[in-house]
């Protein structure tokens, strides 16, 4: 090769153009008849004979030549289409919720997202302070996230009064008398969900635990206060224990420490068992509400199957994991373009009883002997 030959004789990927505009680097460097290779020093004297690199270039034509190569793969990264990030809000924590999590990336599988290979989740938890949840919503408006799946009625109401980005809830109360849609059928505007019937079950559960113990006179009721259907859950407990002429105690827990003063007074009241009623909260705390029942010996009833998992005795209601691969598969059309006002909210229809074999075992031998021994019961 011709030491002096220049650049223009040189096949090149970059010869089309960099960047996409001002024409390519090559061609004006090709101009340029570079100089030949020098000659180096020998020890023996004389000069040694030009190194045979083919051609030589001078320092700035190299740099320039660098430079270019440098910038075209970043300009060819930028034109790939940013990968859709979703916000989920909720009010509790990541370990109560687990569960659920699995179910809503699930929903999102269906619908052809894979969390970290297609879609970005952008998790937010309120670790049980409702007060934190506008702050966490508006966070997720900042980050520009392209849906937010809301978990719970509060996280739901926030997340509404925060953006008009779209929403995908799951709640357990009615959203139209909740004010967060207008309607199941047409929900209209920015948000859409599915409806888990928690609250709605109360009576049919405040009735199988009396058919569990039917000598029962008394039946509390855990609330938690600080849901927006706190009202709605203990007017239906109570309407159930007239209609069957029990005497209904409501208990309000919102808090661990308000768990264990509830439990305290059961005993104190009389009660023969418990109705767990719905709540992000109680979710949470399954696993010391079902061991303080078991405890006591306190025949309970609870709203999802998670708790006879986490040894709590029966429950009945819907399976609120599959509500949440509801939730994900929604999130996952609207990421297609679906409207999520055009999408009708999902209500859960499939009903479960799920007894745990061994807590009925020693609730049974401990109800007998509390019974046997107190003059309340």
């Amino acid at each position: 090769m011709n030491p002096g030959r220049t650049l223009g004789a040189l096949p090149s990927p970059l010869w089309g153009g960099v960047g996409g505009g001002g024409g390519s680097l090559l061609p004006r460097l090709a101009k340029q008849q570079l100089p030949p290779s020098p000659t180096l020093p020998h020890k023996g004297g004389g000069s040694t004979p030009r190194l045979p690199l083919g051609f030589s270039m001078n320092r700035r034509a190299f740099i320039m030549l660098i430079g270019g190569a440098a910038a075209w793969p970043l300009g060819t990264r930028a034109q790939q289409p940013a990968m859709p990030v979703i916000g989920f809000l909720n009010s509790e924590t990541p370990s109560g919720y687990a569960p659920f999590v699995a179910g809503f990336r699930q929903g999102l599988a269906e619908a052809g997202f894979f969390e970290g290979h297609n879609v970005t989740i952008e998790y937010r938890w309120a670790e049980g302070r409702n007060d934190r949840l506008p702050a966490l919503a508006a966070d997720l408006v900042r980050r520009q996230v392209a849906v937010i799946g809301a978990a719970g009625n509060l996280s739901a109401l926030a997340a509404k009064a925060a953006t008009t980005i779209p929403i995908v809830f799951s709640t357990a109360a009615d959203p139209v008398a909740e004010g967060l849609v207008a309607s199941l059928a047409r929900p209209g505007g920015n948000i859409t969900g599915v409806v888990n019937l928690g609250v709605e079950l109360g009576q049919k559960q405040v009735e199988m635990l009396h058919q569990i113990v039917p000598k029962a006179t008394v039946i509390a009721a855990l609330v938690d206060p600080t849901q927006s259907f706190a009202e709605v859950a203990t007017r239906d407990a109570l309407a159930a224990g007239r209609a069957l002429g029990l005497r209904i105690h409501i208990v309000h827990a919102s808090s661990a420490r308000d768990i264990d003063a509830a439990f305290a007074r059961l005993p104190q009241v009389g009660a023969d068992g418990l109705v767990i009623c719905p709540s992000p909260f109680s979710f949470s705390r399954r696993g010391q509400i079902a061991a303080l029942a078991l405890r006591q010996g306190v025949p309970t009833i609870f709203y999802t199957r998670e708790f006879p998992a986490a040894g709590g005795l029966m429950s009945y209601g819907v399976n609120i994991a599959d509500g949440y691969r509801q939730v994900g598969v929604y999130a996952g059309r609207i990421l297609k373009g679906e409207r999520p006002g055009d999408l009708p909210v999902q209500q859960s229809t499939k009903f479960e009883l799920v007894i745990n074999l061994n807590t009925a075992k020693v609730t049974a031998s401990t109800c007998r002997s509390t019974c046997n021994s107190s003059p309340t019961r």
